[in-house]
């Protein structure tokens, strides 16, 4: 990569740094990226999808495969910790897990394959919505304007704090967990609080539930029977003194390595409600939000990605475990060859979706290079 365009990449980043626009509000972000696009000299550009997904097309003219290269437009609802010159503009919204970064590295994919078209089939990059809430991916793949892009292989990565700067990780086989988050509502009748008897408090499957779910899945070893159960969020009745309680909310974030672990777990987890709810005559209603099925890297695509860094250069480590934490990207391999790596952020970098957090923009030029080895590779073979 020449000088100025990482220069161009590094000033791009700081102004989708600036204007973050959390899960499905990515209107401001998508026009950015489209308009930078355009400059970019794509065959086509494909806006609206799935939300405010933006797809760039580059056709050689010749047959061949399609190869997608994915990134994620929105931010996070976290207050930036910054005194840096581009830091976030909206109180309370902040790109505090590096998707500008992302979509940074794949503008600049945009920008070498605005001069240099691909030997042959398609390239497609991928600017998807709504990673953080789980709906992007699935909501832009069943979109009607995916059918003109149907990628038969599709390459992602994500930063990773934790992992030595500019360091690769790709995990072959499951790549990160299956989630959600279960809302749990138990319902009673509310008096006063000199006379509790003559009311239905949930207070006590409240607190019966909390521990019981929990212990349902404890984590331990990233194999095919792990699952967690973490209690996030619990809240009975009204703050106030003289009113017994009649309504009681717990929220729980269920994680699995599978998603058929993950159909086991529910299972019980929403048996165990019932039951508590019954002995205690209450209503119930349960409902699922944030829900990320399990990603899987094909071994296909871990191999055309691995050969892509060993011709960079770039230190590059098999790993047998996936990540905890979530991705929407296990979407596209329902239709395609897909593999997603960790580009290492830094041994002592700030967590991801901490308010310090920060992308080092020392790896714009790394990632991008990455892809566009994996394209190449992929479309001489």
């Amino acid at each position: 990569m020449t000088p100025e365009l990482q220069t161009w990449l590094t000033e791009k980043r700081h102004e989708l740094h600036q204007v973050p626009e959390v899960s499905g509000e990515e209107r401001g972000t998508a026009a950015s990226i489209a308009n930078l696009l355009q400059a970019c000299a794509p065959d086509k550009v494909l806006i609206g999808i799935g939300g405010h997904g933006v797809a760039a097309i580059y056709d050689s003219g010749q047959p061949g495969p399609t190869v997608g290269i994915r990134c994620e437009l929105d931010g996070l609802p976290i207050q930036e910790i910054s005194d840096a010159p581009y830091a976030s503009q909206y109180p309370g919204k902040g790109h505090l897990c590096g998707h500008d970064g992302h979509m940074a590295m794949v503008l600049g994919v945009a920008f070498v394959l605005g001069d240099t078209r691909p030997a042959r089939g398609r390239v497609v990059l991928i600017f998807q919505p709504a990673e953080e809430t789980g709906q992007g991916a699935r909501a832009f793949r069943t979109d009607p304007k995916f059918d003109e892009i149907a990628p038969d292989y599709v390459f992602s990565l994500h930063n990773l704090p934790g992992l030595e700067l500019g360091a690769v990780e790709i995990c072959s086989g499951p790549t990160n967990c299956a989630s959600r988050g279960m809302r749990i509502a138990l319902s009673g009748k509310t008096s006063h609080a000199a006379a509790p008897q003559d009311g239905l408090s949930p207070a006590q499957a409240l607190a019966d539930l909390m521990p019981r779910l929990a212990s349902l899945g404890q984590g331990g070893a990233l194999d095919g029977d792990f699952a967690l159960a973490t209690v996030t969020h619990a809240r009975l009745g009204e703050a106030t003194f003289g009113i017994a309680p009649g309504y009681a909310e717990l929220w729980v974030t269920l994680r699995t390595v599978s998603d058929a672990r993950m159909s086991r777990l529910v299972q019980d987890a929403e048996q165990l409600v019932y039951s508590a709810a019954h002995a205690e005559s209450l209503g119930v209603e349960i409902t699922y939000d944030d829900i990320f099925e399990a990603c899987t890297n094909s071994d296909l695509a871990v191999q055309i990605l691995s050969d892509a860094c060993s011709a960079q250069g770039v230190p590059y480590k098999r790993v047998a475990e996936p990540q905890r934490f979530s991705e929407d990207f296990g979407q596209f391999g329902k239709d395609a060859e897909t593999a997603m790596f960790w580009l290492g952020a830094g041994e002592d970098h700030p967590q991801l979706h901490n308010p310090d957090y920060d992308f080092p923009d020392t790896l714009l030029p790394l990632g991008t290079d990455i892809f566009l080895t994996a394209i190449k590779r992929t479309l001489t073979a």
